[in-house]
């Protein structure tokens, strides 16, 4: 791993000399690249259970980057991000090396569970593992060990769990400087800042040096095409941050806001046991007061029907995809905005409407 990061490297290469990567049982040097089964455990009938990698060592020299998905086996949109930045797109003036890793949680993904199969460990919370522990532990420890420490800089993808989506946004700890450059050459909208929970891939493989941003995007169990599109811009955007496509740019989301303690933030919860009609949507503004969603029972009596309105104006980044819910459960996640970011998102919706509006006219004179 690289100790500094804070400039792109010399595209010419004229101070640095491209390196072999290596890994325990192989290496892939400068200008090849490799797709690996990797070995991190057995079944129960002692067959090997390998991880599928990928490895794109550049001609020249520059920083190490690494994609990682599922983690939680069935987090998809993830792994086609990872799948195409690997397979589809030219990395032949690769100034550096990718590693990706579309699939972490092979149990998880072959049974299409969020966790492992095996007591139900959560892999996402062994990081950075350890010999002798846990079966979970002894898989992230083989991950960590051979493509993590590595790296200069991380990537991780995620989804809302089931019966839930997400907005695309990025969580990073932003009080790290590199982190929250990494954070912001992603060009989401909205950044969410925290540490993350212990054992989680990037609090670890930050704590190691190697700044590391989460990216949430839509639900589990399907591939969401427009959410897809929006993770690869932002990934070339940090390619082109980190100089490792140099003749790329990077991309300016056109507002952004950054959810910290200072802002306000909640998850709405069910007071009521019921079904629920939802009446905004992930990625839409609502203003306070405004009807959420309604909580019925399976009569819609009327003296039974409870309102939701939203507390304070805001995003809502995740909602409820499952209708039906028990007193607790969350409804949304409504975060707060700033005067300026509020404008910003405003004016952006008003130009889509309208640009839309132009397309239908234009479509009704053909």
């Amino acid at each position: 791993m690289s100790d500094d990061i804070d400039e792109p490297p010399d595209s010419n290469g004229a101070d640095r000399t491209a390196e072999p990567f290596t890994y325990n049982g192989g290496r892939v040097d400068p200008g090849e690249s490799a797709n690996i089964r990797y070995g991190i455990s057995e079944t129960y009938l002692g067959d090997p259970v390998r991880i599928p990698v990928t490895v794109i060592n550049g001609e020249h020299p520059g920083p190490t980057v690494f994609l990682s998905a599922a983690a939680h086996g069935d987090e998809l949109n993830g792994i086609e991000v990872v799948r195409e930045v690997a397979h589809d797109w030219d990395h032949s003036n690769l100034h550096g090396t990718l590693i990706c890793l579309p699939v972490m949680n092979v149990h998880g993904f072959l049974a299409q569970e969020r966790y492992l199969p095996i007591y139900d460990r959560d892999l996402n919370r062994s990081f950075p593992g350890r010999e002798g522990s846990t079966s979970a532990r002894r898989m992230a420890h083989q991950i960590f060990t051979n493509f993590i420490e590595p790296c200069d800089i991380g990537l991780d993808f995620h989804t809302s769990t089931r019966g839930r989506t997400n907005m695309l946004h990025v969580r990073a700890n932003m009080e790290n400087q590199k982190v929250a450059r990494v954070a912001k050459a992603f060009s989401s909208n909205v950044i969410i800042a925290g540490e993350g929970p212990s054992g989680t891939l990037r609090r670890e493989a930050t704590a190691v040096g190697i700044p590391t941003i989460t990216i949430e995007m839509g639900e589990a169990h399907r591939f969401q095409r427009q959410l897809i599109d929006r993770a690869l811009t932002g990934v070339a955007s940090v390619l082109a941050e980190f100089g490792l496509h140099p003749e790329s740019s990077v991309h300016w989301p056109g507002w952004r806001t950054i959810i910290d303690d200072d802002n306000e933030k909640t998850w709405i919860r069910a007071d009521a046991g019921g079904i629920v009609d939802m009446k905004r949507g992930r990625s839409e503004l609502v203003k306070e007061g405004e009807v959420i969603c309604v909580i019925t029972n399976p009569f819609k009596e009327e003296e039974d029907i409870v309102t939701v309105e939203a507390p304070f104006t805001g995003l809502i980044v995740g909602v409820l995809e499952n209708p039906v819910v028990y007193p607790g459960n969350p409804l949304c996640h409504l975060v707060g905005l700033t005067p300026d970011t509020l404008t910003a998102l405003e004016r952006e919706r008003t130009m889509e409407h309208a640009g839309s509006d132009r397309r239908i006219s234009e479509s009704a004179l053909e």
